[in-house]
């Protein structure tokens, strides 16, 4: 459009309503302030008369010609009573005494960015609208700026971070200046969230919960109307909260909480932007570093605006940190974390974003419901707010707990914590870590377990061993030099070390000085089978290899006992072929009818010993008839017999063999490994299949010493223990004292 016509249609309305108006009083009546509208949030404060020191201290802070113009504020205005107060506390007689930095902190905090009435101080400013009875906090318009702080001996100016360095990584970004929040506590909040006075008094036990206070006070006067937004009266003066971070730095009690924080997990980082902003604003030369705490941290504690995934989500939330105090945080040191280490400095960092994480809850934890929270771990709060807290406060970004107890972490209590916290397991601690879900299994505090750890040493004598500088497992076969690496030498190890977890909920292997066989793994994720003697271990590749491991120690935790071995608890590789072979050659063995069918059969590899449809690393309950069984199964008919009478284990005519094939695939049972446990009970697939192609079934009874199988005809056979729970490869083979028949 030309720009002379966009000037006419501009001032054509002007022209007209001039030429309208006779004179120019009519002019300035028109364009005049309303008489009902309210006076500025200063004057409104003059003309109440019990706001003289604040008054005082607005003009002195500089903001008497910004709160007597137009904007959008709420201002938790403290009365002269509450000032009075202050003096008191201060040590001072007057507003005189305070000077101008203390009266902007005290004006600015006491500004809340937008005009809120009380009915809406409860309701969180989302993204999609109002949120009713979803916040506490407000952000004002303080906040602390650039500081000068000793780091290292060196005199630094820094800025704290703005953001949460996990969440994209930017840690601090440019026009935000980190402003503080101020938590009040309406009754539509506290009512919703099912919060009482407990809850308030819990951090200000000496004030009175209203229904409506502002941190320590209360409101006096609601919702006093300005023209640039509302007054809420209270009375008390609050200088601005200080943070997490700045609380650490100013509580000897927690220092040395805090020392090992600031070693380990923070860092001074150089930030242009910070730098000019600084300079351009000051006129120094000074460089500026951004205080900068670990981005595996839960939280930054010097970050004042909570998540910021939305940009008022610090109005509905906050952090909070458990700080133990210096003696049983020193005692956890010493107990602990050095208890296989010999300085703090040996400890690989993950520990140190662990014990920290562990102390820290992405929420604002109230007391009441302190059961209901996780921390950075993923795990329930361990700590008790009748015995366990010394000291509560609210503070700017969140809440600060003191504590007189470490939280007992499931990594630093559990059996986990024997390779966890000890230097010659590393090899094992990584997988463990690695997303495998075995940390999650033996930390799990509430659970009972027993771990079988192998060291680095034997590890790597095994052919394991983790290369860093391409981020993946490598395996070298001892016998033959062969090396894999990557998801195949990982999953190799992730099998042994799963051999080496066991359920455990009954202290069942407190005592190996006896003998039994155990399942490994967890519940939901079953293991293979292990075995004890007289205070010696083995899994399938042991027994294969006729090789038993020594148990050369053990350490007792929260949750179980970790054993300490001087060998692996290795798989089985060869085929289960190849086991039964091995069990049909033993003196008086009863597998030797069973096998002379299966291995004359087209089922059995006479060259790798492999059965056809059974894979190796699936698992399998193979239940063989005796030999006296198999005797009566040819008597019966069911398998073929010669001339005299006896087992033809070489019969000549299709449906003989095709009997034969059955009769063996009946008796392996699929997908499951059964065992005199209780473990596994009910209809378990077999590898026949009936003639249209459907699977055929048997149904398991376990019970503790107890193993029986129902066939379809509803015959009953029961595992003969003294020649049962044989090892092999994700499989278990048991003697029984009759033959499976299936029925149509």
């Amino acid at each position: 459009m030309n720009k002379k016509i966009l000037c006419y249609l501009f001032f054509l309305p002007v022209v007209i309503f001039l030429t309208n108006c006779s004179s120019k009083e009519e002019f300035d009546n028109y364009y005049a302030r309303p008489d009902d509208l309210e006076d500025p949030i200063f004057q409104q404060l003059e003309a109440h008369g019990n706001f003289t020191n604040l008054t005082a201290l607005i003009e002195k802070a500089g903001y008497k010609d910004i709160l007597s113009k137009s904007g959008y504020w709420t201002m938790m205005a403290p009365n002269d009573d509450a000032f009075e107060d202050f003096f008191q506390e201060q040590g001072i007689s007057s507003v005189a005494s305070i000077d101008s930095i203390t009266a902007s902190k005290i004006v600015r905090y006491a500004l809340i960015y937008n005009a809120f009435r009380t009915e809406r101080l409860s309701d969180y400013q989302s993204s999609t609208g109002w949120e009713e009875d979803n916040a506490f906090r407000r952000r004002t318009a303080y906040y602390d700026g650039f500081q000068n702080k000793m780091v290292d001996g060196n005199s630094i100016v820094v800025a704290g971070s703005n953001r949460n360095n996990g969440l994209g990584g930017d840690y601090y970004i440019p026009g935000d200046n980190n402003n503080k929040y101020i938590s009040y506590f309406v009754s539509e909040y506290m009512d919703a969230l099912g919060l009482s006075a407990f809850d308030y008094q819990y951090f200000y036990s000496n004030s009175s919960y209203t229904g409506f206070n502002v941190l320590g006070g209360k409101t006096v006067q609601a919702d006093i109307v300005a023209e640039n937004g509302i007054i809420h009266e209270v009375d008390k003066v609050s200088l601005p909260l200080i943070s997490l971070d700045q609380k650490l730095e100013e509580s000897s009690d927690y220092s040395i909480f805090r020392d090992l924080l600031e070693t380990n997990l923070v860092e001074y980082i150089f930030d242009q932007d910070a730098t000019d902003t600084y300079q351009n604003f000051t006129r120094k030369t000074d460089e500026v570093y951004v205080k900068v705490y670990d981005p595996e941290l839960f939280f930054s504690p010097n970050n004042e605006n909570y998540i910021k995934e939305a940009d008022n989500d610090g109005q509905y939330d906050a952090y909070t940190l458990f700080a133990p105090e210096n003696t049983v945080f020193q005692e956890f040191i010493d107990e602990v974390l050095l208890k296989n280490y010999t300085a703090l400095d040996k400890l690989p960092k993950y520990i140190f974003v662990d014990l920290y994480n562990a102390h820290m809850v992405q929420n604002a934890v109230w007391p009441s419901l302190l059961p209901t929270y996780s921390n950075g771990l993923d795990e329930d709060i361990r700590f008790d707010v009748n015995t366990d807290i010394l000291e509560a406060k609210v503070l700017s970004n969140g809440f600060f707990y003191g504590t007189n107890k470490i939280q007992e972490s499931n990594l630093f209590y559990s059996v986990y914590t024997s390779a966890y916290l000890d230097p010659d397991f590393t090899l094992a601690t990584r997988l463990y870590n690695d997303g495998s879900g075995y940390r999650e299994i033996i930390s799990n505090i509430t659970g009972r377990y027993t771990l079988f750890l192998p060291s680095d040493e034997i590890l790597r004598d095994h052919g394991f061993e983790y290369n860093i500088n391409r981020s993946e497992w490598v395996y070298t076969d001892p016998e033959t030099g062969n090396t894999v690496a990557g998801t195949l030498a990982r999953t190799r190890l992730l099998r042994v070390l799963y051999n080496g977890i066991v359920p455990t909920p009954n202290d069942e292997m407190n005592d190996l000085s006896g003998s039994g066989i155990i399942r490994t793994g967890d519940f939901d994720l079953a293991g293979e089978y292990i075995k004890w003697d007289n205070n010696q271990v083995w899994a399938a590749g042991n027994e294969v290899d006729n090789v038993r491991v020594n148990i050369i120690g053990f350490e007792d935790q929260r949750n179980g006992r970790t054993y300490y071995i001087d060998d692996v608890l290795d798989f089985s590789e060869e085929p289960q072929g190849l086991d039964l072979f091995a069990l049909a050659l033993l003196p008086g063995s009863g597998y030797f009818n069973f096998f002379r069918f299966l291995y004359s059969s087209a089922l059995y590899d006479t060259a790798t010993g492999s059965i056809q449809g059974v894979e190796l690393g699936t698992s399998y309950t193979f239940a063989i008839p005796s030999n006296d069984a198999i005797l009566q199964a040819v008597a019966d008919g069911v398998l073929p017999a010669n001339s005299l009478g006896q087992p033809n284990y070489n019969p000549s005519t299709p449906e003989d063999r095709d009997k034969v094939e059955a009769f063996i695939k009946y008796h392996i049972l699929a997908t499951r490994t059964a065992s005199d446990d209780g473990l596994i009970n009910g209809q378990t697939e077999t590898l026949l299949k009936d003639f249209e192609g459907n699977k055929t079934y048997i149904n398991v009874i376990s019970a503790p010493d107890e193993l029986i199988f129902v066939d379809s005809a509803n015959r009953f056979s029961s595992y003969i223990p003294n020649q049962s729970n044989n090892l092999a490869d994700r499989s278990l083979i048991h003697l029984i004292d009759n033959y499976l028949l299936y029925t149509e």
